[in-house]
C-alpha cells in the first residue's frame, strides 16, 4: 500500500525507494501470497520471455490471492490474463491498430490535440494547473477520439478508471458496481458499433472480433482495458515527468524545446526512471511457474509465483548507467517499461508519441515554464495501483 499522505509528505516518484538489485527472493503480496521478488533486467526479461511462466494459471481454482481489492486486471477475460492461441487471437483483434507505421498517421492530429490543449492552456491566469490543463485531459482526449467516445462524459471515464485500477481507494463493492455499469457501457458501445461502424477503434475491434467469433463478453472486458490502459499509464507518467523536470530535473529541460526527435529521447529516459507504482507490483507484472524454471540461479517451482519489479530492473547498474537520466543519451538496452514478450503494451507506441510530443510543444510553447509549488507541497493521487499529482500549479 502507499503510504497515508495524511501523516507525512510523499516524495515525488523520481525520488522514492526500490527494492535492491539481486537474485530472485521470497517476499509477500498483500493477500498474504508468497512470491518470488525479480529485480535484476537480464532476469526480468527472460520471465517476460519465457513461456513457462504464465499469466492464465494466475486464475486457475488452485491460484492463490492476489489482490485484496478487485480490479480490471484481475478479470480472467482480459487480453492480459489469456496465454497461447487464446491470447493471440484476442491480441489479433487489435494489433494492427497499434503498429508503430499506424501510430505514425495519427502523429498529426495527436499534435493538433497537444496544440490545442496547450492555447487554452497558456490563455489561463497564472498560476495554472498544468494536471487539470493540460497532462489529465490530454491521453484522455486522445483516446476518446480513437476509439469515438467523444461524445461520451469524461468524468465518468475518469470515475471508471479509478477504481478499475483501484490499489484500495475504494471498497470492493463500490468497485464491483463501478465495473457493472462500465461494462454495460462497453456492451451498448459495441452493439452500437456492430449495427452502425464508423472508422473508429471500437468499431475495428467488433468487425474483427465477430470475423475471429471472440466471445462477447471478451469484447466488452477488451473495450474496457483499452479506455483505461489510453489514458491512464500515460496521464500518470506525463505528470511525473513534470514534477520531475521542473525540480531535480530543471537541466533537461531546454533540450525538450529542440526537436521532436530530442523529446523522444528524453522521453524514453524518463519512462525508464520515473516509476509508475510506489514500490508495489502491478498486477500486470505477475506470473505463475508452470514448471520448476531456474532464473538467476535460484530454482522458482511450479506453481510459484513471480512478481517483476521492472522499476528497479529498469535501474540496473549492470545495463543503465548509475545516477540521474541524462536525458540527450539513448538507451542503452531495449526498455521493459512496458514489458516485454507475449504481452508487451499494445498502447506502448501511443504513450511514447503523446509523451514525445507533449513535451516537445509543451518545452517549446513555455520556455520559462517554472514551478510553483515544492516537492512538500505536492498533492498526490494516491489509493490507485499508480501515483501521480493531483495538481501542479505552474507559471511562465
Amino acid at each position: 500500500m502507499s503510504p497515508d499522505s495524511t501523516t507525512r509528505p510523499l516524495c515525488p516518484m523520481h525520488r522514492i525507494s526500490l527494492p535492491e538489485h539481486g537474485p530472485p527472493r521470497l517476499g509477500t503480496l498483500a493477500t498474504g501470497t508468497p512470491v518470488w521478488l525479480v529485480t535484476r533486467y537480464a532476469e526480468v526479461r527472460q520471465v517476460l520471455m519465457d513461456p513457462r511462466f504464465d499469466r492464465s494459471s494466475l486464475h486457475a481454482p488452485n491460484a492463490p490471492p492476489l489482490l485484496v481489492v478487485p480490479n480490471l486486471l484481475d478479470d480472467p477475460d482480459g487480453l492480459i490474463n489469456q496465454d497461447g492461441p487464446a491470447h493471440q487471437l484476442l491480441r489479433g483483434t487489435v494489433q494492427r491498430a497499434f503498429t508503430p507505421r499506424a501510430i505514425a498517421r495519427w502523429r498529426p492530429w495527436v499534435g493538433s490535440v497537444v496544440a490545442s490543449l496547450l492555447d487554452d492552456f497558456a490563455a489561463q491566469p497564472q498560476p495554472a494547473d498544468i494536471i487539470e490543463g493540460f497532462t489529465r485531459p490530454l491521453p484522455v482526449s486522445v483516446i476518446c477520439r480513437l476509439m469515438g467516445l467523444d461524445h461520451v462524459d469524461r468524468e465518468r471515464i475518469r470515475h471508471w478508471a479509478d477504481h478499475a485500477l483501484s490499489g484500495g481507494a475504494h471498497q470492493a463493492g463500490e468497485v464491483v458496481e463501478a465495473m457493472t455499469e462500465f461494462g454495460m457501457f462497453a456492451a451498448g458501445l459495441i452493439a452500437e458499433r456492430r449495427k452502425e461502424p464508423g472508422d473508429d477503434l471500437v468499431s475495428g475491434l467488433v468487425a474483427a472480433g465477430d470475423e475471429l467469433g471472440i466471445e462477447e463478453r471478451r469484447l466488452i472486458t477488451l473495450v474496457c482495458g483499452l479506455v483505461v490502459a489510453g489514458h491512464e499509464t500515460t496521464m500518470t507518467s506525463l505528470g511525473n515527468a513534470v514534477v520531475y523536470l521542473l525540480t531535480d530535473g530543471r537541466d533537461g529541460w531546454p533540450p525538450l524545446a529542440r526537436d521532436e526527435a530530442s523529446a523522444a529521447v528524453a522521453a524514453e529516459q524518463l519512462l525508464r526512471t520515473v516509476p509508475l507504482s510506489e514500490g508495489r507490483v502491478l498486477p500486470g507484472l505477475i506470473r505463475r511457474a508452470v514448471e520448476d524454471v531456474e532464473v538467476g540461479g535460484v530454482l522458482i517451482p511450479a506453481g510459484g509465483v513471480v512478481a517483476l519489479q521492472t522499476n528497479t530492473a529498469s535501474r540496473d547498474p549492470d545495463v543503465f548507467p548509475p545516477g540521474p537520466p541524462d536525458l540527450c543519451a539513448p538507451l542503452t538496452a531495449p526498455s521493459i517499461t512496458f514489458g516485454a514478450g507475449p504481452h508487451h503494451c499494445l498502447g506502448a507506441w501511443l504513450a511514447r508519441l503523446e509523451l514525445e510530443l507533449a513535451l516537445h510543444q509543451l518545452a517549446a510553447r513555455l520556455p520559462g515554464l517554472r514551478a510553483e509549488f515544492t516537492p512538500e507541497t505536492i498533492e498526490w493521487r494516491v489509493g490507485q495501483m499508480t501515483r501521480s499529482p493531483l495538481h501542479l500549479p505552474v507559471s511562465w
